[in-house]
């Protein structure tokens, strides 16, 4: 069948892409750090040029600039769209003065789960493609610059550009870390926000004449926030507070953030309506409070024409010897939850596995990588 030949040229080449996954996760691209962002994406930029592979840059003025790689791009045919993110989270240098390190199971270093082990997995399957003369379709590789701030640095530019890519291709597989014999089908969606209590100063021994606590009103707030905890549901976590001058001074600012995660759209209209009244309630007289959103991405529902695309994959991977996909619902957000809004057909967490994301402990098993491209070949033949 035309796959197995692929798939021996994926088991010829990943020793040269674990050499790529390595050199790649050694560049550090936290979101902020635009310079690092870029310098992966030109990394990837030189091996498609290398093949002759169509590219088209979305630049970007505070984000990473956005990559669209196509091959077969002289294809008549609706593309298979694949994608994964290159921006990390850790400040540079926070894994020491060489980021990544290996052994003869698994890599360790920023990003090699989350998610360039997924983006140097569809690489590797292009290129076995490619060497296979496969022309069935064209296959496209979207990088995304700012995934883990949900598109804020580019005020959804990035994101926008994707789901536009995305709802022209036949499928759109989205390749965050995967887990054995499951696929994401859903994910709950993320919002932030930042509140601001203002007080009144005054000097500490005459807190109960005069002054009002804004640190005092702000923590009334927190606990209401806090007690949203609904695994299935609305969560709220209040990760960071900042206010007050001295200790002998009634404080008279505070600020904090609170994050959200919710299921449905529903949910979501549910929250707006209890920030809203939250910050109208005055817990500590004399005190105000504002807020605004940091960052939104919405959930990803269920859809239909997801579980089809999961039946018919499904069908593919038992026709070529591969594990069956069960799907899952996962509590984080990715862009897979923008692109089914959008309205494009999607699968999501089909990159390299391993473990330990967002720490300084962040592993990916080795031999996901030809795992997650025997995956890609195959629904690229047969889809």
């Amino acid at each position: 069948m035309s796959h197995l030949k692929a798939f021996d040229k994926i088991n010829e080449l990943k020793e040269t892409y674990f050499d790529i996954w390595e050199k790649v996760c050694d560049i550090e691209s936290p979101t902020d750090y635009k310079p690092g962002v870029d310098a992966v994406g030109r990394f990837f930029v030189e091996l498609a040029k290398e093949r002759g592979w169509k590219v088209e840059i979305c630049n970007q003025e505070v984000s990473g600039d956005v990559v669209c790689i196509t091959m077969n791009s002289d294809v008549d045919k609706k593309p298979l769209c694949l994608s994964g993110h290159i921006d990390t989270v850790h400040p540079v240098g926070s894994f020491g003065e060489k980021p990544v390190h290996r052994d003869h199971e698994k890599i360790y270093g920023p990003g090699v789960t989350d998610c360039k082990g997924g983006v140097v997995s569809g690489f590797l399957a292009m290129e076995a493609l490619h060497q296979c003369g496969f022309k069935g379709r064209p296959v496209q590789m979207l990088l995304q610059t700012d995934e883990e701030t949900s598109s804020r640095g580019s005020n959804k530019s990035t994101i926008n550009y994707i789901c536009q890519k995305a709802i022209e291709g036949e499928a759109f597989l989205n390749l965050e870390s995967s887990a054995v014999g499951r696929v994401c089908t859903s994910r709950k969606g993320v919002l932030t926000y930042k509140f601001n209590v203002d007080g009144i100063e005054g000097h500490s021994s005459r807190c109960v004449t005069e002054g009002a606590s804004a640190i005092a009103d702000a923590a009334y707030k927190i606990i209401e926030l806090e007690k949203l905890k609904d695994d299935d549901g609305i969560t709220c976590i209040c990760g960071i507070v900042n206010g007050g001058t001295a200790t002998n001074t009634i404080p008279g600012n505070c600020t904090f953030l609170a994050n959200f995660r919710f299921a449905t759209k529903e949910q979501y209209e549910w929250i707006e309506s209890f920030v809203k009244k939250l910050s109208e309630t005055v817990h500590v007289q004399g005190c105000k409070c504002t807020y605004q959103i940091l960052g939104q991405r919405p959930a990803m529902e269920e859809q239909e024409r997801n579980m089809m695309l999961l039946e018919k994959v499904n069908k593919i991977f038992n026709q070529t010897g591969l594990i069956e996909l069960t799907p899952r619902k996962l509590r984080g957000g990715s862009d897979a939850a923008n692109v089914t809004e959008y309205g494009a057909t999607c699968l999501d967490n089909l990159g390299s596995r391993g473990g330990c994301s967002h720490t300084t402990n962040e592993f990916a098993w080795l031999e996901s990588m030809p795992e997650a491209a025997r995956r890609i070949v195959a629904i690229a033949y047969y889809l």
